[in-house]
């Protein structure tokens, strides 16, 4: 049996400044300049707990040729631009083309991503596969739990199977599972039967978060469902909030082996406990200037998610609001990371370790995040910002945060990359000799992924109130091609509810 294996990965965040390129793909895939399939995919992710990661370890359990022809990723950012889209898309469609036949084809997608021509590029990805495939070969996309699935996408694959973690702790599950699952496929085991529903329901990060309730409890639900007679798999996908596109939202789907009536009351099951919950899935936020206060009353550190500037969401990563406060208050035993500023990390590598300069921090990208810091620092340390991820998510995995300084203000400290990088592993703040244990206060540039690996270490964790594009309330955003109505943003006896 042969199996191939491609993938694209954007999350865009379409209220972001400027464009996504081609440029931005290459710098991220850590796959050359050509995004080399074959033996690079091989090497990047045997091991680790992704997706491609899962596909290979799932492969080697089934006894099939996994054939990664593919796989390009770029950070969370603003659009992809239609030219690098057509050619990313050229590329993966001309690999597959290339390496046909095979008896299957198993694609690593977000689910979130938006072009300058594509509301729904994932859409796009599975049809134009198709034309090079035919109908009959059977696909399995996996997609992350941010995915925004429209009706389109759902018909396209046999199997679709989303994350069912945030943080995105099972990354490798999924990816070993879709793995498995088309090998039953091709040897005619099971016959996949998809119902899909698209709830009238919007959800933000915070709540999204599978440690909380009411999350934990539907994907022990989820799991329920799954493990019943017939079932094959299930999703429920929350939708990334920060793109303004028609089937933003919640959906979720249940697939049978050759019943579609189960598979219908499956997904109407889901449907309708995340409509009856839709209350309990909005945010509540607090401010810097309270979480101080509250730091300095408690034994132990407070976490402070300044998810409104998370990179992993497409924010630019260099917010202020927080520091600034910080510095104002002269609150001691504070830290704050990441803060992307490549032009503060070269005055600092300019100046050298023990010595001080008058910095300007932040504030660089756009007037959403907060005005640029004006202080004093004295530099710590220095790094290449070289790390490996050793937490749940992503475990395996090697990235870098660029060249990297350790600042001192006062008595904050500022991490300072060259690197949009959302904190969420202890291993990122090693290269600069970061110990959370001494410190009172984390303001980290994150929403939900550090719980997985940082958030254990804290007595208290607090969504924080401050502006950006990734601020978790739905009242700052316009939006202009989302169906309606939805909830929150209209009254809840206009939603006729899931269906």
């Amino acid at each position: 049996m042969r199996i191939i294996s491609a993938g694209i990965q954007h999350e865009t965040n379409t209220f972001a400044k400027g464009l996504t390129t081609t440029r931005d793909f290459i710098r991220d895939s850590h796959l050359g300049n050509d995004l080399a399939g074959g033996q690079a995919v091989f090497d990047r992710f045997t091991g680790t707990q992704m997706i491609h990661g899962g596909y290979i370890a799932g492969a080697r359990e089934a006894g099939f040729e996994l054939v990664p022809v593919f796989n390009a990723r770029a950070y969370p950012s603003g659009m992809v631009d239609k030219q690098s889209f057509d050619f990313l898309k050229g590329l993966l469609v001309s690999r597959v083309a290339e390496a046909w036949p095979a008896d299957g084809i198993l694609l690593d997608l977000h689910g979130a991503m938006v072009t300058e021509e594509h509301e729904d590029a994932e859409a796009e990805i599975v049809r134009s596969v198709r034309t090079v495939i035919g109908p009959d070969t059977p696909i399995i996309v996996t997609l992350d739990l941010h995915a925004n699935i429209s009706a389109a996408l759902a018909e396209q694959p046999t199997v679709i199977i989303g994350y069912d973690t945030y943080p995105h702790v099972d990354m490798g599950q999924r990816g070993h599972e879709a793995a498995v699952l088309l090998a039953r496929i091709v040897r005619g085991e099971v016959e996949p039967v998809l119902a899909y529903r698209q709830l009238p329901l919007l959800t933000m990060p915070p709540m999204q978060c599978t440690l909380r309730e009411p999350m934990q409890s539907f994907i022990q639900e989820l799991h329920r469902l799954e493990s019943a007679p017939g079932m094959l798999t299930a999703t429920i996908a929350m939708g990334f909030p920060f793109a303004d596109i028609r089937d933003m939202g919640v959906t979720v789907l249940a697939t049978t082996d050759g019943d579609k009536h189960l598979a219908e009351a499956a997904a109407d099951n889901l449907a309708d406990m995340l409509w009856q919950a839709r209350d309990e899935l909005q945010p509540s936020l607090t401010s810097i200037e309270d979480t101080m206060r509250i730091a300095e009353r408690t034994d132990g550190l407070i976490i402070f998610a300044d998810g409104s500037d998370n990179p992993g969401g497409g924010a630019p990563c260099d917010g202020t609001v927080a520091l600034q406060a910080m510095i104002d208050a002269d609150f001691q035993g504070g830290i704050v990371g990441m803060m992307c500023d490549p032009e503060t990390v070269a005055q600092a590598k300019a100046v050298g370790v023990g010595h001080r300069f008058p910095a300007v921090i932040g504030g660089k990208t756009d007037d959403r995040h907060g005005s640029p810091v004006h202080t004093e620092v004295e530099v710590t340390a220095l790094s290449d910002g070289r790390y490996s991820y050793r937490g749940a998510m992503a475990q395996g995995l090697k990235d870098t945060l660029g060249d990297t300084a350790l600042l001192q203000a006062g008595g904050v400290e500022i991490v300072t990359c060259s690197l949009r990088r959302q904190l969420i592993d202890r291993a990122m703040l090693e290269p600069v000799g970061v110990d959370l244990s001494l410190r009172k206060l984390l303001v980290l540039k994150s929403a939900v992924h550090f719980r997985a690996d940082i958030g254990p270490l804290a007595k208290v964790i607090l969504d924080g109130d401050t502006p950006g594009i990734h601020r978790p309330d739905f009242h700052c955003f316009k939006y202009q091609r989302l169906r309606r109505p939805v909830y929150p943003l209209d009254p809840a006896q206009r939603c006729d509810g899931p269906g």
